[in-house]
């Protein structure tokens, strides 16, 4: 075997990147993943619209003596957060030809002792509506009687404690769907990493690349492609998902959810290098598809628990759990954003977290590209952590 150049160490990892993006964009598992999460973040934005114009409504019939009742009943359900239609109705057969036909949700017979007609029964909204209508006419009534033709009530002053509380809940609930996407895309192309150095082991295909390339311009290669792919999803569904929610009026604050959408995005880039290399490590260790379940679980389980407490950290974002490990390397890609979104979190803890995560992934890529060199050639079993430095080495 001839001993690889370092001559045009960038084209070979550009070579190599190209090669692994050609070969996923034709992966039936890519493409069913790309389309399912996209599907899913639109039938996300769909829930939050339908529960957004889903206010609720009623349609009250009025017979009899209307003056300023239908004002007062469309007052009333303002005041109830009710969208209230009033419908004029000639005398009480007509009222109760609407109510058996469900034109109306009820039916409010006016005179001396006003009577609700409903087809089963009267629920708590369209009651309180009517009552509330009728009360504040006949108050009226009974006070111009005594002559009192005003009131002077005073207007009661509303002072929010937290007025920002829900463009942070908002901010929050961007930050959670993203670290879930973040989170699924990890795995994903980790797993796509780990099969392409297993798959290049067992068929060989290792060896004739290694006669013109280094190992480690392999792995940059390989992670470089893959990232690119990353990118581009999660960079796709930020903007399918802030597009989606500016359009249909899901947000009240745009700024700040497109800045946490970026952020995300952001620590998607960071998470990725390094998850990607501790894949891709950990594959170079196994020969076989049957074993590579067993030397990527741990990383697997890391990511769960910075999954977890990211979701926890929406709750708690100032708990000591959220702070700590929001700047552990491996763990702060999936907790800081929450933070970020949820709380007041300084520049600095920003700023310190990410040269943390910048340092880990630096010592990583070092070590493991000295695992990956020195297992990549083994294909006789699974090759120890030891072994694979030794042969590194030699």
């Amino acid at each position: 075997m001839t001993e690889p150049r370092d001559v045009g160490s960038a084209a070979m990892v550009r070579l190599v990147a190209g090669r692994e993006i050609s070969a996923r964009v034709r992966d039936k598992n890519f493409i069913i993943s790309s389309v399912v999460i996209i599907l899913v973040l639109v039938g996300l934005l769909g829930f939050q619209v339908a529960v957004n114009s889903g206010s609720e409504q009623t349609r009250v019939g009025v017979a009899g003596d209307s003056a300023g009742l239908p004002q007062a009943l469309e007052a009333q359900g303002e005041a109830l957060g009710i969208d209230v239609t009033v419908v004029e109705l000639a005398d009480e057969a007509e009222a109760r030809a609407a109510v058996d036909d469900e034109e109306v949700d009820g039916a409010l017979l006016t005179g001396a002792a006003p009577e609700l007609l409903v087809r089963e029964s009267a629920d708590g909204s369209l009651q309180a509506v009517v009552q509330g209508a009728v009360g504040q006419l006949a108050l009226a009534d009974q006070l111009a009687e005594a002559g009192i033709t005003s009131l002077d009530v005073p207007e009661v002053a509303v002072t929010a404690l937290d007025p920002d509380a829900d463009t942070d809940g908002q901010r929050v609930v961007v930050a959670i769907i993203g670290i879930a996407v973040l989170y699924s895309l990890l795995i994903l192309f980790g797993q796509f990493v780990a099969q392409g150095v297993v798959e290049e082991k067992a068929s060989r295909v290792v060896e004739l690349l290694l006669a013109t390339m280094r190992p480690w311009q392999l792995l940059a290669g390989k992670i470089l492609g893959l990232g690119v792919l990353g990118f581009a999803q999660i960079l796709l569904i930020a903007v399918v998902g802030v597009a989606g929610a500016l359009a249909f009026d899901i947000v009240d604050i745009p700024g700040d959810v497109v800045s946490t959408a970026v952020a995300v995005v952001g620590w998607f880039v960071l998470g990725y290098a390094f998850y990607a290399a501790v894949f891709a490590v950990a594959a170079s260790l196994v020969s076989r598809q049957e074993d590579l379940g067993t030397v990527v679980m741990p990383t697997t389980l890391v990511l769960v628990v910075a999954f977890i407490v990211g979701i926890q950290a929406a709750a708690n974002p100032d708990g000591t759990l959220a702070v700590v490990t929001s700047y552990v390397p491996g763990l702060s890609p999936l907790v800081m954003p929450v933070r970020q979104a949820a709380g007041e979190v300084a520049v600095w803890e920003v700023g310190l977290a990410v040269v943390l995560m910048l340092v880990a992934i630096a010592l990583i890529v070092r070590l493991g590209g000295r695992v990956y060199a020195g297992a990549l050639l083994r294909t006789s079993g699974k090759t120890k952590l030891r072994e694979a430095l030794r042969a590194e080495r030699a």
